[in-house]
């Protein structure tokens, strides 16, 4: 299987703080990746320093083939600007409190960064944008602002932003934990459809059941460690681990 992202050995400290201890992982194209695990577990740290708004202080990081990290004598090397720019353009992150321009209107938040950044025909990102938004249900949304949305829908044009971009996979850091019952149901319907389509995702969650039902994998992590890993009906529904079994138990109650 071709990896879209191999981590190896990745370690974080912040001051005397050990926040990752030794993490690696790998995804392939098309999987689906729920972290699970406690507050202070170092999960959000985790995806920081893989979508590079964190520093690591160890080890490799590889995507879809390129170097953005490597060692040399302990410490961490990255990649040069050019490599860089093609790397972070693999990926989107999509974070839980949504961060969409509040003065830029929906369509315009979504077709941004691919006019700007990309450099695209703007006719061209206009009629994805338009797609993008029939896609999450927000086809007469495109002139609204944020603050004329709801929670869920913000989120959905937060993944819809991430989408346009064309990223090879998707990073979420809990999408539903600012979020209702009501609403998380959509962020996770919009999320089973892309697992659907193929999309490879690394998501950050606390939502059980739906880790159980997408993911082709899940990892527990506990204490800046990944403590348990595998297939969800392992993990979740038979976990080794005591640490995993008392996680799920806290969550049960």
């Amino acid at each position: 299987m071709e990896y879209l992202l191999e981590v190896k050995n990745i370690r974080k400290r912040f001051g005397d703080l050990e926040v990752l201890k030794d993490i690696s992982m790998h995804i392939g194209a098309g999987e689906v990746v729920s972290i699970l695990g406690p507050s202070g577990s170092g999960k959000s740290t985790f995806l920081r320093c893989l979508s590079m708004l964190e520093t690591v202080d160890g080890g490799t990081m590889t995507y879809c083939g390129k170097k953005a990290v490597t060692e040399q004598d302990g410490r961490p090397q990255y990649a040069g600007k050019e490599d860089m720019t093609e790397i972070k353009r693999s990926f989107g992150l999509v974070f839980q409190n949504f961060n969409l321009f509040p003065h830029f209107s929906v369509m315009r938040n979504i077709t941004d960064a691919p006019i700007r950044v990309l450099k695209r025909d703007r006719a061209e990102v206009t009629e994805e944008a338009k797609k993008l938004l029939k896609k999450m249900g927000l086809a007469d949304k495109g002139d609204y602002y944020p603050y004329q949305l709801s929670g869920g829908q913000q989120q959905r044009v937060a993944i819809a932003r991430a989408l346009a971009m064309k990223p090879k996979m998707l990073f979420f850091d809990e999408p539903t934990s600012a979020l209702d019952p009501e609403l998380t149901a959509e962020i996770l319907k919009v999320l089973k459809e892309l697992a659907a389509e193929k999309m490879t995702m690394l998501i950050v969650t606390h939502e059980i059941d739906f880790a159980r039902s997408v993911s082709n994998h899940v990892v527990f992590m506990d204490g800046g460690l990944i403590v348990e890993e595998g297939d969800p009906r392992d993990v979740i529904d038979h976990p080794s681990n005591d640490r995993t079994r008392a996680f799920l138990k806290k969550l049960e109650q």
